[in-house]
């Protein structure tokens, strides 16, 4: 707790936390499942901005 008593205080004055790096990860991770058996790091990225973008591929009614 030492060690990271700065950082404890800090939140106090500014109220951030590192919740959104961890959701993006969990975003990445998530791709990074989806890409299993993909030849290159294109298709990585692109199903990354996929998932990330929350994109509905609906057929117009």
């Amino acid at each position: 707790m030492k060690r990271h008593w700065n950082g404890i205080l800090r939140w106090f004055t500014s109220r951030i936390n590192n919740g959104i790096l961890e959701g993006i990860n969990s975003l990445i991770q998530a791709a990074k499942a989806k890409a299993r058996g993909y030849r290159t790091i294109k298709n990585l990225i692109t199903i990354i901005y996929l998932i990330g973008g929350k994109l509905e591929f609906r057929l117009p009614t």
